[in-house]
């Protein structure tokens, strides 16, 4: 039922976007799926080609994520969003905590990243990994661009996309759903954490940071755990992808000396320190909110 939810909202936000191509900008149905195919491969082509790449993430992102999620929980399971929440946020722990333990965990994570992209496949299947790697190098020229930031709205714009949407329908799908099912399925919380992590890692379709982003789902899918509230998993999201997006406008505007998306090795030494001080916030984190 879930992923027939998925599928029927990704359908419609696709066809929320054809119809308004054809009704903005008064384009046939060819010529529509035309302009979205050149919009997403070279949106450099198009004047305004940031914001209506932006507004295009937006769509699909809700329509296929959050409102496809809300949907099942609300018509399928028959549940409120209290249910999500165990514990109310006021009772949990540590609240300030969780943009520390997201942060923290960001150079450790980008060791990982680095060791997934040195994995190779074996000789034989030498095509698919050189498909594989064209296909991210194509997608890192999208991400460039939309993080090229001209104005302050443009950062802003980019907050609500990247990093405030995607926190609160990614994390309403695969931990209050997913998680919590699998975890129940399984018997095994452990499990489900991982399963869902796993899932989330994989939708993203990015096999060259497969290994790090399942480590983030699982980091995020602990929080959840130990907390008892879907909003720390969303607030946790929200750091990451918001400290990133806002560290690279910084950078851009030379107001700081570190470039976050710069692919240089990160120090084994740092890394190493990055994970134990994590670890050790998320020791305290569990202990503060157990019961």
């Amino acid at each position: 039922m879930l992923v027939g939810f998925v599928l029927i909202g990704g359908v419609i936000s696709t066809l929320l976007l054809f119809g308004l191509l054809m009704v903005v900008k008064g384009l046939g149905p060819t010529q529509a799926q035309a302009y979205l195919t050149e919009l997403a491969a070279n949106p450099q082509a198009v004047p305004t080609g940031w914001y209506e790449l932006m507004f295009l993430q937006a769509v699909n992102h809700l329509g296929t994520f959050l409102l496809p999620s809300l949907g099942y929980w609300y018509l399928t399971e028959r549940r409120t969003w209290d249910q999500f929440n165990a514990r109310p946020i006021s009772a949990v722990a540590g609240i300030g905590l969780v943009s520390l333990i997201v942060i923290a965990f960001m150079p450790f994570d980008g060791l990982i990243i680095e060791w997934n992209q040195g994995l190779h496949l074996p000789q034989t299947l030498a095509p698919l990994e050189q498909w594989i790697r064209d296909k991210e190098k194509n997608l890192e020229g999208v991400t460039k661009y939309l993080t090229t930031f001209k104005t302050p709205l443009q950062l802003t714009i980019a907050m609500l996309v990247i990093a405030v949407i995607p926190a609160i329908g990614e994390e309403t799908l695969f931990r209050g759903i997913l998680q919590r099912n699998l975890s129940y399925w399984t018997g095994n919380v452990h499990v489900g954490v991982w399963l869902a992590a796993a899932l989330f890692s994989a939708i993203h379709v990015q096999f060259l940071g497969f290994f790090p982003r399942m480590l983030l789902g699982a980091l995020f899918g602990y929080l959840y755990v130990w907390s008892g509230n879907l909003w720390v998993p969303i607030l946790a999201h929200f750091v990451n992808n918001g400290f990133t997006v806002a560290m690279v406008y910084l950078f851009q505007r030379k107001m700081v000396p570190v470039d976050i998306e710069s692919t240089e090795s990160v120090p084994v030494l740092g890394a190493m320190v990055s994970g134990v001080v994590t670890l050790g916030f998320l020791y305290y984190f569990r202990q503060a909110n157990k019961q």
